[in-house]
């Protein structure tokens, strides 16, 4: 692959991105309006780095081709069964399926943007719970699934490799793939975090608890690289969350922030080096302190233009 256009760092970015929640509700929404402040704040982007995604119906031919036609039907009428309902963890209503939509579109014109520039990033994303006919824990629209089938039909890609990083198994992704040969799923999360029935990944690695900076480390850079040489990708998602972190009130690996931040310069280092494009998405974070979640994440984008741009 030729070298690519290195312009800017683009990012995915609409302010119904931080959805109303109930008080007290134990997902940090408020992560999705500050982590772009404190980027514009600190000057590692500029207003031009974002652009602002929207609902388009062209979309939904590859929803469609992730998602069953009655999952997506019942979504969008919000007529699902309360008892499938209260699985995705927020209250139904026609803003948060907007929302969902809104994500989706900012994940497929990020695939562009990596094209292009070699990597692009969504604020929000990494909806890995999201199965073909049902959402759950925080996620009803699977968009870097949704992404990697915008890329497949529009033959932008032969071969896709989807890291996830999240301390959470990409449970909904592995089903959505399951018989799908040009997607390899690859999964490294905490052997003993939710989902606790796990999916069968192309490749799951399961992490004890507590294992911190370095056991972490040592087990993806034993990995990853022999990983992308065989399955030879021409485009890689990458979900960075960040609740690998010792501080997460959802996760158990015991990670520092400046160890999750290795992790980052890692896999961005094994896509630059083989100049394979590059979409990230969030992911999860729940560490009390909000500024941890905010840092981390931040650590991401830091890392992403420093490398790239």
């Amino acid at each position: 692959m030729g070298l690519f256009y290195l312009i800017m760092l683009k990012i995915a970015f609409h302010p119904i991105y931080k959805h109303p929640l109930p008080e007290g509700h134990r997902f940090p929404m408020e992560k999705y309006d500050l982590l772009p402040k404190q980027l514009l704040h600190e000057g590692t982007c500029e207003e031009e780095n974002f652009f602002q995604p929207e609902i388009r119906e062209e979309n939904e031919t590859y929803i469609l081709s992730v998602h069953t036609s009655a999952y997506v039907k019942e979504l969008y009428n919000l007529s699902i069964d309360p008892r499938k309902a209260r699985k995705i963890g927020f209250p139904l209503s026609s803003a948060l399926v907007e929302r969902e939509r809104v994500i989706t579109d900012g994940t497929i014109r990020a695939c562009n943007y990596a094209l292009e520039h070699g990597v692009a990033m969504n604020i929000a994303g990494g909806t890995h719970h999201a199965y073909s006919d049902h959402g759950e824990a925080f996620c009803m629209l699977n968009d870097q699934a949704i992404g990697a089938q915008y890329l497949l039909q529009n033959k932008l890609a032969r071969k896709i490799l989807i890291v996830d990083l999240d301390v959470h198994q990409g449970n909904g992704t592995a089903e959505i793939f399951r018989n799908e040969d040009r997607v390899f799923t690859f999964s490294m999360h905490g052997k003993s975090n939710y989902p606790f029935k796990k999916e069968r990944s192309d490749l799951d690695l399961p992490m004890e608890n507590d294992c911190g900076d370095e056991e972490y480390l040592k087990a993806l850079k034993s990995t990853l690289p022999n990983l992308i040489d065989r399955v030879k990708p021409d485009f890689i998602f990458f979900l960075s969350g960040v609740d690998i972190l010792s501080t997460d009130k959802l996760g158990k690996l015991g990670c520092s922030v400046e160890g999750c931040k290795r992790r980052d310069e890692f896999v961005f280092e094994q896509c630059l080096y083989r100049q394979i494009p590059v979409e990230v998405s969030m992911g999860g974070g729940y560490s009390k302190d909000l500024k941890t979640i905010i840092d981390a994440h931040a650590n991401t984008y830091r890392t992403a233009q420093y490398m790239y741009f």
